[in-house]
Order: C-alpha cells, then structure tokens, then sequence
C-alpha cells in the first residue's frame, strides 16, 4: 500500500456511479490520510482527511463499521502526552469515535467512549512509549447487528489491567457513544460511571472500569524490568471459511514494544470472551498490528474474509495467509 503506516488499516467497499470500490484509511504519526481502488492491490492514495471539533494530539484510525445508511463509524487510538506524570515525552492512550457521511473524508468527532481507569498511569514506568491508558482497538459488530464490540490494548500499572480487554456498545447507541461502552470484567458486563454532573455547557465526566485481559501478561509492563511478555495490538475478523471469528495479535518481548511473535485465537461468537482459543503462535518475530484483507470482491476487508487472505503488517502485505480447519 503506498506511504508510510504505523498503524492497522481498517477497509470499506462501497458502489461509486455503480462499481464497487475499496476504501480504506492509513494512519502515519497521528495523521490519517484516505486510499481508494478497485482492489486492494489497486489502491492509491485519496487525500486528507478532516476531522470536525478534533481531539488534539494524534489520531491513528483503526477501525471502521459502515451502517446501512451508508453512514462510517471510525474507531480511533488518541495518543495526548503523559502530563498527569510530568512526562511529555510519553502518552497516556485512550479511544475515541467519529462518524462520516462522506467516504471518510470528513468526520464528527462523537467523542472519546474509552479511558483507563482514574491513577492507573504508571508514571515511573520505562515503558518506550506508553505510561497507562487503552488503545490499538480493533471493533467488529456482532452477526445479529445488534452490539458493537471493541478489543482493545491496555496499558495500566497494575498486571491485572495489562493485555487484550473487551468492551461492548450498544449499535442503536452509535450515534450518542460517550459513557454508554461496558467493560468485560470478572464474568459481567461493567458500565462507565458519571462521576460528575454536567455544569452548565459542559460534558459530564465518566470513568471506566479495567476489563480482565483474555491473556494476564507473564511479564507485565512497568514492572521495572525492560522484558516484557505481553499481547496488545489485536485485529479481529469474521472468517466465512472457519465460520468463526479470528483474532491476530502481537506478543511482545520488551518495553521497547519489539515482537516476540505473531499469534491467532479463534472464538465461535463475540459476546462470551471467554470463548476466545489460547492464542497460538503464527510466527516469529514480525512487525506491529497484524491484519488480514479478504480477497473476496465487495466483501473482503480487514474485517471479513474466506480459506485464503492477504496478510499485512503495519499496512505493508508481502504474503498471503491461509486457514485450515
């Protein structure tokens, strides 16, 4: 794909004057750009993207969900500076939601729907980049349409809020996100909490609860330790080959983030994360966020594919991927 990613790359096929064509969305430092093609091979850059009422900082879109009105929904990681700990030089992440009625050249902010947990940042942490928060999500409505879900890394002092968490919103909330998301947490759904009133023209402020991670870290971050061992960076897709879901994700080694490995999970629906396999390597090594593109003309995307996909990694693809039942 053309430019430089550090990010996944979320896809959407829509008809243009009645054919089909691919859209997608690549981040690079905090700055989204647009592609669009026939296929994904044909893709060429689209130009910018705008973003109404923007959150500031860094935003790397990394997931979109169209409805039927042709509406996008964009899910995206906000990286603002660690200021609660004094450390400009790192980022306490958290996410956020957009909408766009134009191919995803314009989008409303709906606001931020994910935060960490109040005094979770790890301000003495010699983490590279992260001191706390949640980000690198990767969303997917379930089959019946009815619930968003939404995997996401987290990066808290504590080992128990590390790792791949999951959270749910409602899809007929889609539009009013903010304070609606529930965390999965010790077997239960757990909702934000309104910790304050709204003053007069202000948002009111919510908090959210830590999810339990679907993998504990062996060897969390922050720890003191510069090894780590830890899964972040999940991509998730329906495979209508296996008739399940599939989950790819990074293994990390250290707090410099470098990839101990590539590794799958495969789960027969979205709304027990218990359900979810013991992730399996796939591969040594590797670059960040793991993504498959189906192959298949007006459906495959990075959330959709069969038997055999394009494999990509920081939005480059130089293999094809191939699932066995």
């Amino acid at each position: 794909m053309p430019g430089r990613v550090d990010s996944s790359v979320p896809m959407v096929w829509d008809l243009v004057d009645g054919r089909w064509q691919l859209f997608a969305l690549v981040s690079f430092a905090g700055i989204p750009a647009r592609l669009s093609g026939s296929a994904l091979e044909e893709m060429q850059e689209a130009g910018p993207v705008a973003v109404v009422a923007h959150p500031g900082h860094g935003i790397w879109i990394e997931s979109i969900i169209p409805d039927e009105n042709g509406a996008w929904y964009g899910y995206y990681h906000h990286e603002s500076p660690a200021d609660e700990c004094g450390r400009a030089d790192r980022f306490i992440p958290r996410i956020g939601a957009m909408r766009s009625i134009d191919r995803g050249e314009t989008w409303e902010h709906l606001g931020i729907i994910l935060e960490a947990p109040p005094g979770s940042a790890a301000c003495t942490s010699t983490n590279r980049y992260v001191l706390g928060g949640v980000g690198d999500v990767s969303a997917m409505l379930n089959r019946s349409g009815t619930d968003l879900f939404l995997f996401l890394s987290q990066y808290g002092k504590s080992p128990s809020q590390q790792g791949v968490a999951v959270a749910r919103l409602a899809w007929a909330d889609r539009d009013a996100p903010v304070g609606r998301v529930t965390i999965w947490q010790s077997g239960a759904w757990s909702p934000a909490r309104q910790v304050s009133g709204p003053a007069e023209d202000a948002e009111p402020v919510w908090t959210y609860p830590a999810g339990t991670p679907l993998v504990t870290p062996t060897r969390p971050w922050h720890d003191g330790n510069g090894a780590a061992d830890a899964f972040w960076g999940p991509s998730v897709h329906w495979n209508d080959y296996l008739d399940r879901y599939v989950m790819l994700v990074n293994r990390a080694a250290n707090e410099h983030f470098n990839s101990e490995g590539i590794y799958v999970s495969y789960a027969a629906t979205l709304e027990d994360p218990r359900g979810w396999s013991r992730p399996r390597k796939l591969m040594d090594g590797g670059a960040w966020y793991p993504q498959v593109a189906g192959l298949e003309p007006a459906t495959g995307t990075d959330r959709s594919a069969g038997q055999r996909a394009r494999f990509l990694l920081t939005g480059r693809s130089d293999y094809y991927i191939e699932f066995e039942r």
